[in-house]
Formats: structure tokens, sequence, C-alpha cells
């Protein structure tokens, strides 16, 4: 770690190593280089050649690949404070490895051949990593609401006490918004194409010259380039460049998988307020620096902050979508270097500490029960009410009484700050003819929850699991978070 100079965050605390190397410059540079051997072994099977005879040989393309993965970083820096272009330095640092190819490397391609292909190839490895997190999140998330989907809790609108639901029931909302993030990650995951070679303005004319005008050879060209590098197809029509558009809709994607989990956080963060629900706390972990006592949900913070990032950030690809001007402007290049790399180190971010948090939340039942049955009487006056009309009662003629003892109650609570008191006004009134025996057999929480648990089997049943099993080879990571 150096302390001389800024370091970024999401490297030193917050992404994975494993996220850290997909942007790093071994991986660009080593595409750079398997983009070059695929363009030459494609030129080469679509017989190049000069005069009768072959343009590439075997022998050049072997001495390629001898030198594909040992880059000489220092003569590629040293070249390219020379001529201030970065492509143009690592053909040059790799023809001085490779003398017998050095002048058959790049040849009809222009700069975004190595550049947006890379790119491409990155984000599509990166987008491989993102899900493998996402779908372990999702799991551990199934499993938490396969636990305690049984277990009554107090339900809120507007953060104010409503009709109970179940603690699985709420934690299938969060995993429903990751499952829909999942959707839109699939689709553009399978979506992903090269650009290809198509030379300086889309046209391909540089191939058109290389193979004399032959058009269903230099239509062979991009189908080729796209199989030996692992993609299905490449972008039919492109200027220089592919489409800006495609780093917005991967920008999208991070995006959409930020505001679930700062929506679980958020919910998360308040429930650790109710002392309801905690995130992991470590045995010697310090919560606040001047109250010992505190145990700060700072994980699910975290994923706030990160996630707001995040969200954000995506309107950087979009904005530059919007400003590319014609077949190619480079006001991208900068903006691109900062906002994809960082997009996905802090989305690698947040779904590590996802991961350990719902991988660790500590429920406590005893204080979920007392919050709710502090309410349950105002909720079960509609059940009271029920039963006292079945008994002889007029149902407009308790459901004011109902109201009025509501409110007395609720004063008593938020007045005089009493306990709930509602069941003994209730018994107390002769237009209810009910005991408080009578009344305490309304106060089952089981029976105010409806199909919670219902809904939490039948949505783990038909839509997580098939998700699970169709992804298991992805399962079983654990997160390592660094603070």
């Amino acid at each position: 770690m150096s302390t001389d100079r800024y370091e970024s965050p999401l490297s030193e605390r917050y992404a994975s190593r494993e996220m850290q190397y997909i942007f790093s410059p071994d991986m660009k540079f080593r595409t750079w280089r398997r983009l070059w051997i695929a363009l030459a072994e494609t030129e080469k099977e679509l017989g190049l050649s000069q005069n009768g005879r072959p343009v590439i040989t075997d022998e050049q393309i072997e001495e390629l690949k001898a030198h594909a993965e040992d880059i000489n970083y220092d003569v590629a820096k040293a070249r390219e404070r020379e001529v201030r272009h970065d492509v143009m330095s690592h053909v040059y640092a790799y023809g001085q490895q490779c003398p017998k190819a050095a002048g058959i490397i790049h040849l009809g391609a222009t700069s975004c051949y190595v550049g947006d292909n890379t790119d491409i190839i990155v984000m599509t490895e990166a987008l491989k990593l993102v899900k493998k997190k996402l779908v372990n999140v999702i799991a551990k998330l199934a499993d938490f609401a396969e636990k305690y989907k049984n277990q009554p809790t107090l339900a809120f609108t507007h953060f104010q006490p409503a009709q109970p639901t179940t603690v699985g029931k709420r934690a299938t909302l969060w995993l429903q918004e990751f499952y829909l993030d999942l959707e839109d990650l699939d689709y553009v995951l399978g979506s992903m194409k090269l650009l290809g070679s198509k030379g300086t303005t889309g046209t391909q004319a540089s191939f058109l010259e290389l193979f004399d005008g032959d058009q269903e050879t230099i239509d062979r060209i991009d189908p080729m380039i796209a199989e030996k590098m692992g993609f299905n197809e490449c972008f039919p029509v492109s200027g220089q460049t592919y489409s800006r558009k495609v780093d917005t809709r991967v920008a999208n994607v991070l995006a959409g998988i930020a505001a679930s989990a700062h929506k679980m956080s958020n919910d998360i963060r308040l429930l650790q307020h109710l002392k309801e629900v905690e995130e992991p706390f470590e045995k010697s972990q310090i919560g606040s620096s001047a109250m010992a006592y505190k145990r700060n949900p700072m994980r699910s913070e975290r994923i706030a902050s990160l996630s707001r990032y995040v969200m954000i950030d995506a309107l950087n690809p979009a904005i530059t979508s919007a400003t590319q001007w014609f077949e190619r402007t480079l006001d991208d290049s900068a903006n691109k270097r900062l906002s994809i790399p960082e997009g996905f180190l802090a989305t690698d971010g947040i779904l590590d500490l996802c991961l350990n948090v719902v991988d660790g939340l500590v429920v406590y039942p005893k204080v979920i029960e007392k919050r709710l049955m502090s309410e349950l009487p105002f909720m079960a006056t509609e059940n009271i009410m029920m039963d006292a009309v079945k008994a002889g009662g007029n149902r407009q003629e308790l459901h004011e009484r109902i109201r009025e003892l509501s409110m007395e109650a609720g004063r008593n609570v938020k007045v005089e700050g009493r306990e709930n008191n509602l069941l003994e006004l209730i018994a107390a009134d002769p237009a209810f003819n009910m005991s408080q025996e009578d009344l305490q057999k309304t106060m089952d929480p089981g029976k105010y929850v409806g199909r919670a648990r219902e809904q939490v089997d039948a949505f783990l049943k038909n839509v997580i699991q098939p998700v699970l099993e169709e992804n298991r080879e992805l399962l079983g990571i654990k997160a390592d978070i660094k603070v």
C-alpha cells in the first residue's frame, strides 16, 4: 500500500481480487495479443496472399502464440512515451518479441479492433462474476426466507404499523428484486457481441483492399474472429466503435443490482434500529469510538453508500452514448476508463457485502413478538367485531364503539406512555358481550399473516429453485470482507 499518493478505495477496501484482475492491465494486454493472433489466423485461413504467396505463415502465428503471455511492458511504456499511442506502442513491443511476425501484427485493423473488442470481452467476464455472486446472494436469501417463513412480524406501510406478515415473506420481497436483476443480467450477458474488425469507419474498406474486393471472403472475417474469441457473433454494423449503447445497458444492470441491494440494506438498518434483525457483528468489532455499547449496521450502510455510487455512475455511459459524433469521437475514452471498471468494482463490493450480511443475519423472535403483540389488538378489531356481531351485536354500532375505544387506547400509549389496553376496554364494554378470555383467543398472530407462508413456499419452489438448479455450478462461494 502506497502512503504518498491516492489509491482507489474500490481496490483497497471493497472489490475482490478476482474482479480487480478482470480490469487489470494484464488482462487487457493479454487479450489484445489474443485478438491479434485471432486476426492473423483468420487472415491466413481465408487465404490472404500476394502474387500467389501467403502473406501470413504458420511460423509467424506460432511466434505470436509463443509470446502471447509474456508481455514486455517496459518496452511498451518506453515506446508510448515517445509516440503517445497505446495501441501502436504495444504493436511495437509485440513486434520486438516476434521479429518474424512484426510486419503482420494488426494487419488491416484499427485501434478499436483491440480496444473495443477487449472492452466487450472484459465486460462479459465481469458480468459472469457479477452473476456468480448475485446467484449466491439469491441462494442465501432463499435459505433465510425458508427458515423464517412462519415467523410472524409486524409489517409496515409508510413505516406505520400495518397488517402482519412473516420475516420470511419480507425476505422474498428483497429476493424478488434480485431475481429481476438476474433476469436483466442474463439478457444483457446473452446479447453481448464483439465489434469484430470493421476498420476506421466501420466499412471494412481495408479488408476490401487486402482481399481484392472478395465480398464473400470478407463476410467471413467477423464470424471467424468471434468464434476464436468465444463469442457467437459480432455486431452487424458499426462505426469505428461498437455502439456505446452497450455500455449503457451494462451499467443499467449494475445500477439495478445496486438499487435492490440499497433497498434491502435500508430495511435491515431499520430493523436493526428496532432490534428485530441485525447484520453480523464480530466479537472484537467496535461499533462506535465514543459509545462502546453501540452495534452500528456498518455493512448495510456501506452497501447503501456504494449502491448510490453505482446508480449515479450509470449516467456516465448514457451521456457518453448520447454525445458520440457520427462514426467516432474520442471523448468517450477517459470516461470509459473510469466509469465501467469502477461500476463493476463497486458492484462486486456490494454483492460481497450482501452475501456476508445475508449469510449472518441474526433474528430476535422475542423482540419481534413483543412489538407485534403491542399492535395486534388494533389489527384484531375487525375479527372482534365480527365475533360480537355473530353473538347478536349491531355491526355499525360496534364499529363506532371500536373506533372510540381504539382512540382511547392510542392516547394511553402515546400520551400516557402506558401499554396498549384496548382488549381491557373492549372486555369492559357491555356492547361486545365478550370476556378477556374470549378476546385473548383472537391474539394469535398466525391468524393475521394471510397467505405469507404459502406465498413463500410457492415463490421458492416455482421461481427461485429452478434458477438455483440451473446455476448450481455457481453456488457455494463465501464473501471476503476486508474491513
